[in-house]
């Protein structure tokens, strides 16, 4: 073989391996979803577009829309959507609830998609009577959510995401807290292992304590999550406050729940609660935990 045939020879058979590594390479792209991982941006995006609705008050259009938009996001991940209906204290109640495949759940994942009649809070009196625009409190917790239900993988165990309706009510005549909750643990006769609410983990100065009252195993293994992540400064292992939230009926009825709140929030119950002062790291920060505990479950 002279010198010009082996370079062509040469030449054809690097051809040859590269355009097998590149089927290969697309073969492997193809089978691995562009989505592994918690997405923070993807999430903020979801905050902004809950908000965007307009108030989340139940029986208004902005309730009636997010509902509507949650179903289509969660069924396009591949996940089966149950609205769940019901009445509280007179009010209609509508949770919905995903799930893949019809084994009774091991774990649930919650947070609540309604916003406050009033922002009761504002310092600004004036504005006292306006409805809360919920960027923090509610959106962030569902948008966690949403994030998780396009990347956590199928081997995991079976996992129910509930999606709360009318939480935030209380102190408001006719109303009161957790009416969502409640309705779920009435009509979900299930005894899953552990119950894990997030509630305003949006901040962007992010500080979530252990709360008083929920699961101390747990909650150590949560907290330990985020440690060997690397977010201990976010996940602070000491206890501050005593919650109620809609991990509290599932504690009432003997199942072990924890709350992942950050309650050193600013802007709590003001028409301030805005996008702007939600961070798509903050959200990574409480998803990535989530993600890595949930996918560390046999």
């Amino acid at each position: 073989m002279n010198k010009r045939s082996v370079i062509i020879y040469l030449t054809v058979i690097g051809v040859l391996l590269l355009g097998a590594l590149g089927w290969y390479a697309a073969s492997f792209l193809e089978r691995t979803p562009a989505s592994a991982k918690f997405d923070g941006t993807r999430a903020l995006a979801d905050v902004q577009t809950q908000v965007a609705f307009g108030p989340r008050i139940p029986q208004t259009e902005g309730h009636a829309k997010v509902e509507e938009w949650m179903r289509s996001e969660l069924e396009a991940a591949g996940w089966t959507v149950e609205v769940q209906s019901s009445q509280q204290m007179g009010h209609p109640v509508e949770n919905l609830v995903a799930k893949r495949g019809d084994a009774p759940p091991q774990i649930i994942l919650g947070a609540h998609y309604d916003s406050r009649i009033y922002a009761d809070h504002d310092p600004d009196p004036n504005l006292r009577t306006q409805p809360m625009p919920g960027a923090n409190d509610g959106a962030s917790g569902v948008a966690v959510l949403l994030e998780l239900a396009r990347t956590l993988p199928d081997d995991i165990p079976s996992t129910w995401l509930a999606f709360f309706d009318a939480e935030d009510n209380g102190n408001i005549p006719g109303w009161d807290w957790l009416l969502g909750s409640r309705a779920f643990v009435e009509q979900n006769p299930v005894r899953p292992r552990a119950v894990i609410v997030v509630d305003m983990i949006g901040d962007s100065d992010l500080n979530i304590y252990m709360e008083q009252n929920s699961n101390v195993a747990l909650s150590d293994e949560i907290w330990q999550t985020a440690a060997n992540l690397g977010y201990s400064a976010a996940f602070i292992p000491q206890v501050k406050y005593s919650m109620l939230d809609d991990h509290t009926p599932f504690l009432q009825a003997g199942i072990p729940a924890v709350d992942i709140i950050d309650f050193d929030y600013p802007y709590f119950l003001t028409t301030r609660d805005t996008p702007d002062k939600v961070s798509a790291q903050s959200l990574k920060i409480v998803g990535d935990t989530l993600w890595a505990w949930v996918t560390q479950q046999k």
